[in-house]
């Protein structure tokens, strides 16, 4: 009877595994897979200590092989340039954790499948829409995030991220489009990233 016990756990462990990445591959074929990808991003984050969310606004601006520009215009306006090895912001290059620089170039290009290395990853896909939840396997990351949802059409439409300390932030994007080239300024930007 263990033997048995034993078989049927390994069955439904790899059952639920190839479940998971069925559903992946499904998300993946929906979702929009160009070199560019821009838009607008309304950023909503719920601090436990405070009651109303801090609420920002900018643009984004995705690259397949030269990472994201991430521009907050309001309230106060910022830039971030990330690819998969460095970060950077107004105040000079952070430490980035080998997972977190993958997951905004595999969120915003459509490439889900590049996460598996980082992320346990469950979902479900609908017709129309789709949702997934990632939960960090490096260390470094797990003391940060507790897990990420995405979710969204052909599009990833709406990002949660649930941090270890209870804040969630809360990230909308709109006005997606998929030009065929970046813009002079754009360009100039991700030169910051490069070696």
């Amino acid at each position: 009877m263990t033997d048995f016990l034993k078989a049927l756990f390994l069955f439904l462990l790899s059952f639920n595994q190839s479940y998971a990445a069925d559903v992946i591959t499904q998300i993946t074929a929906h979702l929009a897979k160009t070199e560019i990808t821009q838009g607008d991003f309304q950023q909503e984050k719920r601090l436990k200590i405070l009651r109303k969310p801090l609420i920002s606004t900018g643009k984004f601006t995705y690259h397949q092989t030269k990472g994201v520009i991430w521009k907050t215009l309001t309230p106060v306006a910022s830039l971030l340039l990330v690819n998969d090895t460095r970060l950077l912001t107004t105040q000079g290059e952070q430490a980035v954790p080998s997972a977190f620089g993958k997951v905004f170039n595999a969120m915003l290009g459509g490439d889900l499948d590049q996460l598996s290395d980082g992320f346990s990853m469950s979902g479900s896909d609908q017709e129309t829409s789709w949702k997934i939840e990632l939960k960090p396997k490096d260390e470094l990351l797990k003391k940060i995030i507790n897990s990420i949802v995405l979710s969204g059409d052909n599009e990833l439409r709406l990002l949660e991220i649930h941090e270890a300390g209870g804040n969630i932030t809360l990230i909308n994007f709109a006005k997606i489009t998929h030009p065929g080239q970046l813009t002079p300024e754009q360009e100039a930007e991700f030169e910051h990233l490069s070696p």
